[in-house]
Order: structure tokens, then sequence, then C-alpha cells
């Protein structure tokens, strides 16, 4: 009874980690237990993540973390909201708030770089926004998008070397918007190195995918991650261009393109836009070299589009 009037004690008068570590010790789980709980509904939270939660070092904000402390809610069979409620205001972010490098300044809405901006939006709210660019930099960045003998794109494979600017970063969300007319169940993504595939999620009527690509612990401010993964498109449908869009500055970004033997273009050129509506500049004539691929790099990024097109013969 002692142990019910302290957790009593503590929902009423905080603060959460208290209130949090004595309902855990209330219930005698330990937090090996309550990880795989949380992920069995979904919400993969380390250990390490409860501990700092439970000590006080760091509390749960960015919108995951919050439905895992509702859901800390149930597992501990608690009164709903009587953890969150103890949170309080989030703290501020970035420069001069909470534990962080601050993201870089600059940033652009997807409606800049995405004409499917509103439909987007709420793929993201199905993955809770997490691991989005405002946490995590693109510090360097390799694509490479090959094109089949029917001259659609068949794959795309990245190499990317993210790094945080806050604490508890865990994945990256990775969006492509294929060609029109094509049917977005036919695109498969695949992590390859350093990562594993998490939630995805499609809209046909945009041709959107969203993909999580889970990293194998949190990061810290500063730390790097490197991850590679694939896309591979079955549609079939006849391609002129490949473009990445770039909502916040980045590092360093190659883009290559290969073509199929015997189906190659008459004329190729590189070039940057502001958006999808906007003009090209920088623009590049580029020349295939013998094995059939050319590329386009760009440095210290600049929020809009990089791009290649292409002229098939008639």
């Amino acid at each position: 009874m002692s142990g019910e009037r302290e957790l009593q004690a503590a929902l009423r008068d905080g603060p959460f980690h208290v209130a949090l570590r004595t309902a855990v010790e209330a219930r005698g789980l330990t937090l090996d237990r309550l990880r795989h709980r949380l992920r069995e509904r979904g919400l993969r939270i380390g250990t390490t993540s409860l501990s700092y939660w439970q000590q006080g070092l760091r509390r749960p904000e960015r919108p995951e973390s919050l439905r895992a402390v509702r859901a800390l809610e149930q597992i501990l069979a608690l009164p709903p909201r009587s953890l969150t409620d103890l949170l309080g205001p989030p703290r501020p972010r970035g420069r001069g708030g909470g534990r962080g490098m601050g993201a870089p300044p600059g940033a652009v809405g997807y409606a800049t770089i995405l004409d499917a901006a509103p439909d987007l939006s709420a793929l993201l709210r199905e993955l809770d926004w997490v691991a989005d660019d405002r946490r995590l930099h693109i510090a360097a960045m390799y694509e490479t998008v090959r094109i089949g003998a029917d001259r659609s794109i068949i794959r795309r494979e990245t190499l990317q070397v993210l790094r945080a600017h806050e604490d508890s970063a865990d994945r990256h969300i990775t969006i492509y918007q294929c060609d029109p007319g094509c049917d977005v169940e036919r695109i498969r993504i695949r992590a390859l190195e350093d990562c594993r595939l998490g939630r995805v999620r499609c809209h046909g009527p945009s041709r959107l995918v969203a993909a999580e690509l889970l990293f194998d612990r949190e990061l810290r401010a500063g730390d790097t991650q490197v991850i590679r993964y694939d896309l591979v498109d079955s549609n079939g449908i006849e391609s002129t261009r490949y473009e990445r869009g770039f909502r916040f500055p980045a590092g360093q970004y190659t883009l290559r393109v290969c073509f199929a033997p015997l189906t190659l273009p008459v004329r190729i050129h590189g070039y940057t836009r502001r958006g999808p509506a906007a003009d090209e500049h920088e623009r590049r004539e580029l020349t295939l070299n013998a094995y059939r691929s050319v590329h386009q790099m760009a440095e210290s990024l600049r929020p809009g589009l990089v791009g290649i097109r292409w002229d098939w013969p008639s």
C-alpha cells in the first residue's frame, strides 16, 4: 500500500521522471520488458531512452516519444494523461534551447520543392513526423539512377551520410514520387546496409511513397550515420528526368544516371531549380561516357531541386 501511495503522490506532484520511475518500480517491470511491450505497439523506444527519461536526463518531446508516453500509461495501468500532463509544454528546440546543434537556417517547406505537398503531409503524419531533415543534416549523398531498355527508371540506389543536429535521432524518412501513370504498389524500397526498413506509406493519386529507414542506435547531436538503400520500380513508364529535392542546406550531392545498352538519349542536361514550377538554372550539357553514364555534382547545396533530364530519339 505504501508503494501505491507513493505512486499516487508522484503522479499528483511530479516531476515527470520521478512519476515514471515510481510507476515502473510499483509495477515491477524491467526497462527491457517495457521496451518489448512498446515494440508490440509499433513504438521503437530503446532502453537507453527509457532510462534517461526516468533519471531526468532527457525528456520525451518527439511525436513518437509522446506516443510512447501515452502507451506507457496503459502498460503501467495509470490514469490517462497522468504522465503526459506532467511533461508540460515542449522546450525550445535548436539554437538557444534544448540539447542539440540547431537545424541549419534557410529551410523551406515541402510545398516549395514538391507539388503534392499536402498529400505528403498526410503520409508523414502517419509516420509521426519522425526523422525529418530538421534533426538530420545531409552531409553527403551519392545516388545512382538506372534507366532500363524500356526507357523507364528501374532502380535508384542511394548512399547517404547523415549528421544529427539533436539527440535521439534514430531513423530517416526517404520520399519518392514516381512518374505520372505509375502504380505505387509496384515500388519497392530495400534497406541494403547500415539500416533496416521500417514503416512504408503510399498515396496512389499523388504517386508518393514514404518509408522509414531505421538505424541500429539513437544518435547524439554531432553523430554521423551512413545508410545505403535502393528503390526498385517495375512500372515500366518512360522517364525523361530525375531530380532530388532538398528542404534544407546540404553538403555534397552527386547524381549519376546510367542508361541501358542500345537505349541511349540524344541530349542530356544537368540543372538546378528552386521548385517544380520554377525555371532551370545552372544548366549545362552532359556527355555520356564509355560506360553509358553521366553525372552531376553539387556542393554546399541550397534548398531546391538538383536534376538531370534527357531527350529520347523520336
